[in-house]
């Protein structure tokens, strides 16, 4: 089983422990990965900027996967909806394919859509499946709670990402549970994380985040798992800020990535997963096998 790995701009230069348990899970699963030098940007940061544009960076990265015969798969929820968004508008229309292609020829790509998109939850869940992961499991934990965050692109548009339930997802629900946690049940699981509105509206971002953790703390949980670079930023990093400016800590969850959560079942150190990456304090989970 062989991938393209699209990093993303963010997770080199502010989640690098994103990557590094990535590519721990992804070894210890059995699964090729390769990486692309020539990838960019996925084109989110332009859609409502440059829409065309966004589709251009989009495409281009695909072709790219599909140059190399092989299948994109993305671990930032964004990148991932933003190539389902592409993919989705160049099945709609063919003048729209044809145009991104006229430019993407002059680098001698082409656009065909023969490479499938997909976000690392997708390739575990239905690549490698949960009995097979379920198989490589060393350690389960005890008696640990975690609230899932899904995030706004993994749901929606559903007819773009076809990724999940989008009213009612468990998808992320069975990957932490292979593990031996529990996952909760917690009314703002699905809603937005506030990472959107960061460096628009900086208050209204943190009161999201801030409602959003306050529940899943009184929900039971002891720690929040993402698997999207912008919703982990958000959950870590912002809530560290949220925490410095004065606000009650009492509330504060650590927030882990799902791929930490999981290396460290699957018997690999804390260090290779990057948990001292994290800017608040995750180190206890191992506290919980």
């Amino acid at each position: 089983m062989k991938f393209a790995l699209f990093l993303g701009c963010n997770i080199p230069a502010r989640v690098k422990q994103y990557e590094m348990s990535s590519r721990a899970v992804f070894e210890k699963l059995n699964i090729d990965i390769v990486d692309i030098d020539e990838f960019n940007c996925c084109g989110y940061p332009l859609r409502n900027m440059n829409y065309t544009s966004s589709l251009l960076s989009a495409a281009r990265n695909m072709a790219l996967a599909e140059k190399e015969g092989l299948d994109l798969v993305a671990l930032c929820m964004c990148g991932f909806g933003m190539f389902k968004e592409a993919e989705h508008r160049f099945k709609e229309g063919t003048a729209l394919k044809e145009g991104i292609n006229t430019i993407l020829a002059k680098e001698g790509l082409e656009y065909t859509g023969k490479a499938e998109i997909k976000h690392i939850l997708s390739v575990l869940y239905h690549d490698i499946g949960l009995d097979a992961i379920k198989e490589k499991v060393v350690r389960e934990y005890k008696d640990i709670k975690i609230a899932t965050h899904y995030g706004c692109h993994a749901l929606r548009p559903s007819d773009v990402v076809a990724f999940d339930d989008p009213v009612n997802p468990g998808l992320f629900d069975k990957l932490v549970e292979v593990t031996g946690a529990k996952s909760i049940c917690w009314q703002s699981r699905l809603d937005c994380c506030g990472a959107p509105l960061f460096g628009i509206n900086d208050e209204l971002s943190m009161d999201l985040t801030r409602k959003k953790i306050i529940n899943a703390r009184q929900s039971g949980a002891d720690y929040l798992c993402d698997s999207c670079t912008y919703c982990h930023m958000q959950f870590d990093t912002v809530q560290q800020m949220i925490i410095d400016s004065g606000h009650d800590g009492s509330h504060a969850l650590p927030a882990i990535l799902y791929t930490q959560l999981l290396g460290l079942s699957l018997g690999i150190d804390g260090e290779t997963l990057g948990l001292g990456y994290n800017r608040l304090d995750i180190s206890k989970i191992e506290g919980f096998f």
